[in-house]
C-alpha cells in the first residue's frame, strides 16, 4: 500500500514544492499532504486506504458530494462520444440556456477552463468596453493567479504568509488598487481621486479565500449605485458562490444586477470550466464579434459541459435541497460552536448557507486584516487532531468548507464527537 510521506518525498522531486497547486502543499499545517485515490458521498480516501468525511469538497465544486450517479452517467455517456474537438458542440448550447435561466443578468456568455482564465477575460473586456485602464478589487478577495490580480489576494498567498508575489511588474501593480473589504468610504475616496480612470470594478459577494467574510449589509448595493453612475464595470466573481445558495447566485438573493459575472466550480461539478457572462453590449464587444480577443482550445469542453448539464439540471429540479443544506450547515455549526465554546478556546465560525469558516481569533472577522490575526498555530492542532480523526477541512485557516447532499447528520454527528476530544 503506498505511504503519503513516500509519495511526497517523490512529488517534490517533480512539481516545485510537490504540489500543482501551493495550498495543497499541508504547509500552514505544518505535515505532509495526503494522496485521496478516489471519493464517494462525503467521503474521501487516501492512498493509505483511510477514511475521511469531507468537508473541503475539491474546495466547493461537490455540491452533490463526490462521483453523485447523476454526474458519472453524464460523463461517461459523453467520453464514450470523445473527450474535446475543438469545435463547436451542442453541450455548449444547452449548458448555456441553463446559466441564462439561473442568471437574469447573464444574456451572453464565454466559455473558459478555469475562473482565472474567466477573470482575466473580464478584465481586458472591462478594460476594452470603457477603455480606462484601472482595477479595483478588494484586500482578500481572491480572483485567480493572473497578474493584475495578485495583490493582497487571500488564502493562497496568506497561507503562504505573503502579501504579493515576485513577477508581477510594478506597472501592473500600479494598475491595481486593492481596498479593504466592507468599507465603501475608502472606495469613494478612491473614485474621486482616480475619477475617469477606473474601468472595473471586482469582487466576491460574500468572500471565500481569506476565510468566509459576509458582506455589510449596504456595501454591495453601495458598489452597484456607484459604479453605475461612474461608468465603471461592476463584476462578481461567483466561481465560489454560484449555484452554492439557491439555483443561481448571490446576486439573485441580493437583488443587485452586476455587468459581469465570473462562474466555476460547481459549474463543472468537477471538471475544469469558467464562465463570464453579462449584457450583450459588453460581451459583444469579444472577438470575432468585437475587436477584444480571447481564445481557448479546450473552451466549452464536452466532458465539462457534460458534467454541468448534469449537476445545473439537477439542482434545478429539486430546489428545495438548498434549504436542507442551509439547515444541515446551521445546524452542524451550532454544534462545533458548543463544543469550542465548553473548551474555552476562542474562535468566531462565519457562515452563509452552506458554506464556513472557523477562525480562532476572538473578534468578529469582517475583512482581510481581522482574518489574518486569527491564532495559525491552533488551527494547526485543531487541522492535524481531526485529520488523524478522519475528518477533513481545507487545509488553510483562510479558506471556506463547505456542506453537500451527501453529508447526513450521522456523519456531521461523527465530526462533533471527534472535536469532542481535541484539547488545545
Amino acid at each position: 500500500m503506498a505511504n503519503n510521506k513516500r509519495l511526497f518525498d517523490i512529488s517534490k522531486d517533480l512539481f516545485p514544492g510537490g504540489v500543482n497547486s501551493p495550498v495543497r502543499s499541508f504547509s500552514c499545517v505544518g505535515r505532509h499532504p495526503i494522496f485521496i485515490k478516489y471519493g464517494k458521498g462525503c467521503y474521501i480516501y487516501d492512498e493509505e486506504g483511510r477514511k475521511y468525511i469531507d468537508f473541503c469538497l475539491s474546495w466547493g465544486p461537490h455540491i452533490l458530494g463526490h462521483n453523485h450517479k447523476v454526474v458519472l452517467n453524464a460523463v461517461m455517456h459523453q467520453l464514450y462520444k470523445g473527450t474535446s474537438f475543438g469545435t463547436c458542440t451542442n453541450n455548449e448550447l444547452v449548458f448555456a440556456k441553463i446559466i441564462k435561466k439561473a442568471f437574469s443578468s447573464i444574456e451572453k456568455m464565454r466559455l473558459v477552463s478555469s475562473g482565472t482564465e474567466a477573470v482575466m477575460t473580464a478584465i481586458r473586456l472591462a478594460r476594452g468596453y470603457t477603455n480606462k485602464d484601472i482595477i479595483v478589487k478588494f484586500n482578500g478577495c481572491y480572483h485567480g493567479h493572473s497578474d493584475s490580480l495578485l495583490v493582497k489576494s487571500g488564502s493562497g498567498v496568506a497561507t503562504l504568509g505573503v502579501r504579493s508575489t515576485k513577477g508581477v511588474t510594478k506597472q501592473l501593480a500600479k494598475q491595481t488598487i486593492s481596498l479593504p473589504f466592507n468599507d465603501i468610504k475608502s472606495f469613494k475616496k478612491t473614485c474621486r481621486k482616480y475619477f475617469n480612470r477606473i474601468a472595473c470594478v471586482i469582487v466576491e459577494p460574500v468572500a471565500g479565500n481569506m476565510g468566509v467574510v459576509l458582506p455589510d449589509k449596504q456595501f454591495l448595493k453601495s458598489l452597484r449605485e456607484i459604479t453605475k453612475k461612474q461608468n465603471i464595470v461592476f463584476i462578481f466573481d461567483e466561481v465560489i458562490t454560484g449555484f452554492r445558495f439557491c439555483f443561481g447566485g448571490m446576486q439573485n438573493i441580493l437583488g443587485i444586477k452586476p455587468d459581469l459575472t465570473i462562474l466555476g466550480k460547481i459549474i463543472g461539478a468537477g471538471l475544469p470550466i469558467g464562465l463570464v457572462g453579462g449584457s450583450r453590449e459588453i460581451m459583444d464587444f469579444l472577438a470575432p464579434e468585437g475587436d477584444i480577443y480571447q481564445a481557448g482550445t479546450l473552451s466549452g469542453n464536452p466532458l465539462s459541459t457534460a458534467a454541468g448539464i448534469a449537476v445545473l439540471s439537477y439542482l434545478n429540479k429539486h430546489e428545495n435541497l438548498y434549504k436542507k443544506l442551509d439547515e444541515d450547515t446551521e445546524w452542524f455549526v451550532d454544534q462545533l460552536k458548543g463544543v469550542l465554546s465548553d473548551k474555552g478556546i476562542p474562535f468566531v465560525i462565519n457562515r452563509f448557507g452552506s458554506m464556513f469558516s472557523i477562525f480562532f481569533c476572538k473578534k468578529q472577522v469582517k475583512n482581510y486584516n481581522q482574518a489574518l490575526k486569527q491564532d495559525t498555530n491552533v488551527f494547526k492542532r485543531f487541522y492535524n487532531f481531526m485529520l488523524e480523526k478522519g475528518v477533513y477541512f481545507s487545509p488553510s485557516g483562510f479558506e471556506a468548507n463547505f456542506l453537500s447532499i451527501a453529508h447526513h447528520r450521522a456523519d456531521l454527528k461523527q465530526a462533533i464527537n471527534s472535536l469532542k476530544r481535541f484539547h488545545n
